[in-house]
């Protein structure tokens, strides 16, 4: 028998959960499908999502209009959604911007500056030497300079928003459903959804927002561009007695004048295995993964020794107190669009696809969502706010 909705998310992660959430509120038949995280990433054959992990870095500062735009309208509702899930997911320890000094071939401080006085952010100028006073931790060297936003900045708990995100989408009526989607076609003027149990949906609408697996060629009616990258973040155990040393730290952002050092930086977050971990990222180069089962294989994997070793070096100069720490490390993923927005909107009749976080969207990530439940409810983008840059590029 098949169950029929009027609109079905395929995707749990931040985005789908979102948009769910959205659908829901809006009315009736709405249901989203995605498994829950596999207890043993080494030995899962199943999908993935980059969503699980402890913390991801929020800031409202961005030289892009656009992104901007999504980060504030969803910061600006962290508040409401964690106090009607009753689930707490965004530390506001605030965010640290460094870079080369403005005055040199470099623009990018400058560029970050400029960007908080348009939208009226307040921020903090730091020198090299208010740095090194200001955050004795780090240590950033001469000739750079800080942007520090201490407010509506930090990072927030991936996992902790999807289950707020899911929790608020049932509570509005949404269907959850803790399977993996297997297929979804046209049939008969609607979308059919089949998951790896064996069971099949029908829906008026889908909306496919599987991240880097929106890849896979049975989702997708025409195959969207979307380059899929490996990422490694490396993680370094800081000791209960420790901590205190690094009380305060905010959430970093390093551009350093070498491209292949840019980093960013989590500060110590608990973690599920009762440690606290600093978290690093920051791949010296890409590895593009082609198709959907390199993407499993590839988290199966669990990161590249090379990275880790990189971001291990990273952290001997910019965090020396840990450069003897325990360390380990995680694969995730990234995935860019061509116009580097992302990609929302109908590949066909009845499916539509919302992807494409292009290295930036957890922060905005209920934003984003609400945009593709608008998609999905009026069969366009109505709030005139962005303009066209969301429409997908297929590669048909």
């Amino acid at each position: 028998m098949i169950e029929r909705f009027k609109s079905i998310v395929v995707g749990r992660g931040m985005m789908g959960a979102a948009a769910a959430r959205y659908l829901a509120l809006s009315g009736e038949g709405v249901a989203v499908i995605g498994p829950d995280e596999p207890k043993d990433w080494s030995s899962h054959h199943g999908v993935f999502a980059s969503h699980y992990d402890e913390a991801r870095i929020t800031r409202t500062i961005d030289s892009n209009p656009i992104w901007a735009r999504l980060a504030n309208r969803s910061i600006a509702r962290y508040g409401q959604i964690a106090a009607e899930s009753g689930i707490a997911f965004y530390d506001e320890v605030g965010c640290l911007i460094v870079g080369p000094k403005r005055g040199g071939r470099d623009p990018y401080v400058g560029q970050v500056e400029a960007a908080a006085r348009e939208l009226g952010v307040s921020v903090e100028m730091l020198s090299d030497a208010a740095l090194k006073s200001r955050f004795r931790y780090f240590d950033f060297g001469s000739d750079c300079e800080g942007v520090y936003e201490q407010r509506n900045a930090g990072y927030v708990n991936p996992r902790r928003l999807v289950e707020a995100q899911s929790l608020l989408a049932e509570k509005a009526g949404a269907r959850v459903i803790r399977q993996t989607v297997v297929s979804v076609r046209e049939e008969g003027g609607l979308a059919i959804v089949t998951t790896d149990d064996g069971a099949v949906y029908s829906a008026e609408r889908v909306l496919i927002a599987a991240g880097g697996f929106s890849i896979n060629e049975n989702l997708l009616p025409r195959p969207v561009d979307l380059k899929v990258y490996a990422r490694t973040v490396a993680f370094f155990e800081v000791p209960d007695e420790d901590l205190a040393a690094y009380f305060g730290m905010p959430s970093l952002i390093h551009q350093p004048a070498d491209p292949t050092d840019h980093i960013y930086l989590l500060p110590p977050v608990r973690y599920p295995d009762g440690k606290t971990y600093l978290k690093i990222g920051g791949d010296p180069d890409d590895l593009q993964l082609e198709t959907e089962p390199e993407i499993r294989a590839w988290f199966r994997r669990g990161g590249r020794l090379t990275t880790r070793d990189h971001l291990h070096r990273i952290i001997t100069g910019l965090v020396p107190t840990l450069a003897d720490a325990p360390i380990s490390m995680a694969a995730c993923v990234t995935s860019f669009t061509p116009e580097n927005y992302p990609s929302i909107g109908f590949a066909s009749e009845h499916i539509a696809v919302l992807t494409g976080g292009c290295g930036a969207a957890a922060k905005s990530s209920d934003e984003i969502g609400r945009l593709g439940a608008e998609l999905l409810q009026h069969g366009r983008i109505i709030d005139e706010a962005y303009g066209d840059v969301f429409r997908p590029v297929f590669r048909d």
